[in-house]
């Protein structure tokens, strides 16, 4: 069982402690498209040219423990809370004790028929960043852990 916030919850932690850490485990277009001020970029998958599908990024882990401390308040968010899940339950498994998920992630979780079932947080309007984050985006940061 992981540890869940809300994106209110996420954004109040966020603002009362400089200390917590959003990790943007989406791929590097969405996180370039927009994402919470002040992220990490660390996506636990990629899209495959190839077939069109996510495929889990082997060096997610490798990347998260090079640049997160493993005591560190950590929110985890994709777009919709499942990959972030994903991702919380490696970090748990990995040592990480005070990692969450945000459910209802960046862009909120909808049904069948496109209606929002649960809010996001560009859906309630907080404030984003556009651009590949500088020192913050996966590029730089995978760029700093020798392969």
């Amino acid at each position: 069982m992981i540890n869940e916030v809300s994106p209110e919850e996420a954004r109040k932690r966020l603002q009362s402690n400089n200390e917590t850490i959003y990790l943007d485990v989406r791929s590097v277009p969405e996180f370039v498209a927009g994402h919470p001020p002040g992220s990490l970029n660390i996506p636990v998958a990629d899209k495959n040219v190839m077939t069109g599908r996510m495929d889990p990024n082997p060096r997610f882990l490798e990347v998260v423990q090079a640049h997160v401390p493993q005591d560190a308040r950590v929110i985890v968010g994709c777009n919709s809370g499942g990959r972030s899940a994903l991702a919380v339950e490696m970090m748990t498994e990995a040592g990480y004790q005070n990692a969450v998920n945000m459910v209802g992630g960046y862009m909120g979780e909808t049904d069948r028929t496109g209606q929002v079932i649960r809010e996001g947080w560009t859906t309630l309007g907080y404030p984003v960043e556009r651009g590949e984050g500088g020192e913050k985006g996966y590029r730089t940061l995978a760029a700093k852990v020798p392969e």
